[in-house]
């Protein structure tokens, strides 16, 4: 029960790891406010949570509007009296060369993974500064290694990881209480990557046999062995820990 009394927010947790990580925060104690684009998916991801005995509210949120922030901070800490813990995780992505890849489709990609981070953490340090917080940004190890069909999602998770650096030093360096962190998942058992890989069509066999043989644990992870490092980030155990890239990846990097 290491989140008692913590109030946390995981943005685009209806599903795949947000929704993992939403479990596992309630389950030790933890009240937790859902978002998704999809208000249907997150209120039915948050009475799954509630069924169980634990604390979660959902609500409908656009990462990547700006305003919506603001009134969803408010929102959390009118209710809990604070934010301790702000995980970033929303995010979308595509199978395509950069050659294929079109300005509006690149532009909505980085105002969904990137954007949206900025947007959050800024908002997250508003409410944190005085009192204290966590922010978890999640990235990917598409930040970390380059692929040839995802060169949108490669520069906007790399954007993602070195923007946490960055405000983890700036809120150090001023004395703000704020420990700032990304975590860095590899190929993982979601409907991202599902519908990225599906995308591809009759190569989409090919991809996934090769990305399995890849990874050195020979499989992707579950959606819970992503979820239980990110709340060893936001927990006092990770509490000398700032800006750093926390991969979890089966040994994909490590070859």
């Amino acid at each position: 029960m290491r989140f008692t009394g913590k109030s946390v927010l995981i943005t685009g947790a209806a599903r795949g790891i947000g929704l993992a990580a939403a479990q596992e925060f309630a389950r030790e104690g933890a009240s937790v406010t859902i978002t998704d684009i999809d208000a249907d998916e997150a209120e039915a991801a948050a009475a799954a949570i509630r069924a169980e005995g634990f604390k979660a509210e959902a609500r409908q949120q656009d990462v990547a509007d700006e305003a919506g922030w603001a009134a969803l901070v408010g929102d959390i800490v009118a209710r809990e009296g604070k934010l301790d813990i702000l995980v970033n995780n929303a995010g979308m992505g595509f199978l395509k060369s950069v050659v294929d890849t079109g300005l509006a489709e690149w532009q909505r990609l980085m105002a969904v993974n990137l954007e949206s981070v900025f947007l959050g953490v800024r908002a997250g340090i508003a409410a944190m500064k005085d009192k204290g917080g966590v922010i978890i940004n999640v990235a990917s190890i598409a930040a970390n290694v380059a692929e040839p069909l995802f060169p949108a999602y490669n520069a906007s998770k790399a954007g993602v990881a070195m923007l946490t650096k960055a405000v983890a030093v700036d809120c150090a360096r001023k004395g703000w209480p704020v420990r700032i962190n990304s975590l860095h998942p590899g190929y993982c058992e979601t409907k991202l990557v599902a519908d990225a890989v599906g995308a591809l069509g009759d190569e989409a066999a090919g991809f996934a046999a090769a990305t399995a043989a890849a990874i050195p644990l020979g499989r992707m992870a579950t959606t819970r062995e992503i979820a239980r490092p990110l709340l060893f980030l936001a927990s006092d155990d990770a509490a000398y820990m700032c800006g750093s890239e926390l991969i979890v990846d089966g040994g994909y990097t490590a070859i």
